[in-house]
């Protein structure tokens, strides 16, 4: 508790490591996780590890494992950095591997290409032979022209008639094409070309990308070398897959029996090539997972190595780490293992140095904590021990959201999907899953005591799924209003029922002040009589806001409390009697005196003068306006008690806006005060003015005049009484402000469990009402549906929406208006150098976590 109440105390230390004995060192400290380096190189002298070539190759078989389907085995120890004497072993078998790897997936892929052309060879053979039919072979002659008249030009004999040599070009182009290159081929051709297409019923794989598209196969057929020459730097424009087209049948069958035997063997050698491929994939998959990570952590500790800096005689690092001072002796410990396992005569070793600057903040956590920590620093890392809110963030946070989300049917659902995931954490599916599944198991038991919470307050409120649950017994009791159950006596005096009354009225009242009426309170929460009363709504509302703003003066209040523990831990007891006891006096005499008003009407007035009653709202604002008229109060004497409320109001915002910009002043001017005690004074936050005016004074208040008078005069010329009377004047605003703001922002808890409470009462009534109210023969198969889509919208509407709304509100309460009373969270966090930080999955991200 005293470390997650407070971050450690951390110190500054020196490692001395040895050349010879660094490596085992930095292994073993990113083992245990203890320390967070500082980069002290002057020169940058770079070190350069053997990981920064191995991890491609490693990483580059990975994504042959991947693109192969193969499963890769993931452990779930971390193997330990490799030794120096193995790393260029290691870097061999990887290059060796990746150098096999590529020439077989070089080979592979062109005998694939192969395939892919050979087979888009055959199937432009196949379609061609429809476009034209030759008879004959044809060798071009030049003789006169003849008549046209009956002849066709797609005739052979006809065309060797007109002494013109004809041309084919073939091939394949994409769908999307066509219709560019036939335009494209009339413009340049001048219709001295003929198109003919067909499209292919199967889509086939392209051999350069890989990609399945369709494809239209084409023939072209021109008169002249010089249009062929054009038609064929369109197609290369177009790029498609021109193939030679046969000038006879005979060439066509004798292409198509060489394309179908090329074919077959194609598929031979290409399916011995994968499974050679496989079977070498599948023996690297089996050492993939602990290379990936010995290299990954390799490279880890030479980037750290380049964050050292040598000694005067060059056989010595030097780091400078920041350690917590709990783990000092495992920082030892470590050292004499790293400089043991290297076999050094000279063991490396540590030295603690005294230092001024802010460490970074170290709070540690367990996975029930975590999700609560990092609540608090999203809104900031906290500064260095200072009071951390994540301790009772635990408890405030899933009640503040209860308060909001209260119904015990939604929080128990809640509960059940938390504590299952709790149950399963051990999971690997669950760590691997997707980020927005990942982010609910991240936060596991916030959602567990989110929902155990709700469900308190649902029995509170008496909610679930927005019906009341009669547990205990009603405390009121109906026929006790009836004139039948008293004797005539009282019945003069009170007004009760009869059998007109009941028979002739819609609406009956209750009265609490009829004897047996009322039996007592309900033992838990709401009287369940209450979700059948007209006024239901107005009797929860004022219950809601009421217990809002007693809730949130608590949590305000106890923030401010938790300021002090911050004040008397960096000795600095002027901030309680100057800033904290008059923020507690503000807040306690308006507010704190508000919930008093609250308790006492809650108390003293009962059912019988329940209508005397004054209102808290108009009492608590004649508290301001002094009226004239004399008005009946809650108590006696409450005018005098009220004004000598406001007298400690107004009294304490002077010493707010005053009080610690005087008193600075007064101890930079060489006064003594009472009540400040420098003995053990520690710089937190430097360049601050309070701590100028502090430091300035140490000789007074400790009997030292022993100062040099260069540091004192620098000291009075950094003093600014102007900047300090300035903040201190706006944050005295802001806080003055802020108490009014602030409670009505608390309003929020009473507004969204009324939301939250009417969305569920209408979503029951309807769809639940109207599948219950339909008669029997068919209530039941109707029934089925209406109840599985009440409870899709339920988990949808009112558990992740309503619920995702409940939670931003919660955390907004808690930075606003909680953490600002005390917390600055200006601090860094501590960023151990450890090889659980680093990336365990199959990635090409080759940094260093």
């Amino acid at each position: 508790m005293g470390s997650l109440f407070r971050s450690e105390t951390m110190c500054l230390a020196q490692l001395f490591l040895q050349s010879g004995t660094a490596y085992e060192c930095l292994s073993a400290l990113g083992e245990k996780g203890l320390v967070q380096f500082r980069d002290v190189s002057v020169a940058r002298e770079t070190r350069v590890a053997p990981a920064f070539l191995a991890l491609p190759m490693a990483l580059y078989l990975v994504q042959e494992i991947n693109r192969a389907d193969i499963p890769l085995p993931e452990g779930e120890t971390s193997p330990p950095a490799p030794p120096l004497k193995q790393v260029l072993e290691m870097q061999e078998q990887l290059q060796k591997l990746e150098v096999e790897l590529r020439e077989v997936t070089k080979n592979k892929e062109k005998l694939r290409k192969n395939l892919l052309e050979l087979i888009e060879y055959t199937h432009m053979l196949r379609v061609t032979q429809t476009f034209v039919k030759r008879n004959v072979e044809f060798e071009p002659t030049y003789e006169e022209f003849p008549s046209l008249e009956s002849d066709s030009l797609l005739d052979y004999s006809c065309m060797q008639r007109l002494g013109a040599k004809l041309g084919f070009v073939s091939g394949l182009i994409n769908q999307g094409k066509v219709e560019a290159f036939e335009k494209m081929l009339w413009r340049v051709c001048k219709g001295y070309t003929i198109v003919s297409y067909a499209e292919l019923d199967e889509s086939l794989e392209d051999p350069e990308t890989g990609e399945v598209i369709k494809w239209y196969v084409f023939l072209i057929s021109f008169w002249g070398e010089q249009i062929g020459h054009k038609v064929k730097k369109i197609c290369d424009c177009y790029h498609c897959h021109v193939y030679p087209y046969p000038n006879t049948a005979e060439e066509r069958r004798e292409i198509q029996e060489g394309l179908n035997t090329r074919i077959q063997d194609l598929y031979t050698v290409l399916h011995k090539t994968e499974d050679y491929l496989r079977q070498v994939l599948c023996k690297a998959a089996e050492s993939v997972y602990s290379r990936v990570i010995q290299v990954k952590k390799m490279k880890a500790i030479y980037h750290m190595l380049n964050m050292c800096s040598f000694d005067v005689t060059n056989k010595c690092l030097i780091a400078e780490v920041w350690c917590p001072e709990a783990d000092l002796q495992d920082l030892r410990r470590a050292l004499e293992e790293g400089s043991r396992e290297s076999g050094a005569t000279i063991p490396s070793f540590m030295n603690i140095i005294p230092t001024k600057e802010t460490p970074p903040t170290r709070i540690r956590t367990n996975k029930f904590t975590e999700g609560f920590q990092n609540i608090v620093d999203a809104y900031g890392v906290g500064s260095y021990r200072e009071v951390n809110p994540a301790l009772f963030t635990i408890i405030t946070f899933p009640f503040l959201f209860a308060v909001m989300f209260g119904d015990f049917g939604h929080g128990f659902v809640m509960f059940l999907f938390a504590l299952l995931l709790v149950l399963n954490e051990n999971h690997p599916r669950l760590n691997q899953s997707q980020e927005i599944m990942r982010m609910f198991f991240n936060g596991r038991y916030i959602l567990l005591l989110m929902g155990l919470f709700s469900v308190y307050t649902g029995l509170i409120y008496n909610d679930c799924f927005s019906k009341s649950v009669n547990l205990f017994g009603s405390g009121w009791n109906v026929s006790a209003m009836y004139t039948s159950s008293h004797p005539p006596a009282e019945r003069k005096k009170m007004v009760l029922w009869n059998d007109s009354v009941v028979r002739h009225n819609s609406i009956l009242q209750l009265d609490p002040s009829v004897p047996g009426v009322f039996q007592g309170p309900y033992p838990l929460g709401i009287d369940p009589i209450w979700n059948l009363a007209t006024n239901r709504l107005t009797f929860l509302n004022s219950f809601k806001m009421k217990m809002s703003v007693i809730l949130g003066i608590i949590h305000m209040t106890f923030g401010v409390i938790l300021g002090i523990f911050n004040h008397l831990h960096f000795r600095k007891k002027f901030n309680i009697y100057l800033v904290s006891i008059p923020e507690l006096l503000f807040m306690l005499c308006i507010f704190g005196y508000l919930i008093f008003m609250i308790f006492y009407k809650w108390l003293v007035f009962s059912a019988e003068t329940s209508r005397v009653a004054p209102s808290i709202l108009i009492e608590f604002i004649n508290m301001f306006l002094f009226p004239t008229s004399k008005t009946n109060g809650l108590y006696t004497g409450q005018e005098y008690v009220q004004r000598v409320l406001l007298v400690v109001t107004a009294l304490s915002v002077p010493v707010l806006f005053l009080g610690k910009p005087l008193f600075l002043l007064w101890l930079h001017n060489g006064r003594s005060c009472f009540g400040v005690n420098r003995s053990g004074y520690t710089l937190i936050r430097k360049e601050s003015e309070e701590e100028v005016s502090l430091l300035g004074n140490q000789d007074v208040e400790e009997g030292n005049h022993q100062v040099e008078d260069g540091c004192r005069e620098m000291a009075c010329e950094e003093f600014n009484f102007g900047e300090i009377l300035m903040t201190q004047v706006i944050h005295s605003i802001e806080y003055c402000l802020g108490c009014i703001s602030n409670t009505a922002s608390y309003l929020r808890l009473w507004a969204l469990s009324l939301a939250h409470a009417q969305l569920s009462d209408v979503l029951w009534a309807m769809l639940m009402r109207v599948g219950l109210r339909v008669d029997t023969t068919y209530g039941v198969l109707l029934l089925l549906p209406v109840i599985a889509l009440f409870a899709v919208l339920t988990i949808f509407i009112l558990l992740i929406m309503e619920g995702l709304s409940a939670f931003l509100h919660a955390i907004r309460l808690h930075w606003v208006e909680f953490q600002n009373k005390f917390y600055v969270g200006a601090g860094t966090k501590f960023v151990p150098f450890s090889f659980s930080l680093l990336s365990s999955k199959f990635n090409n991200d080759d940094s260093v976590a």
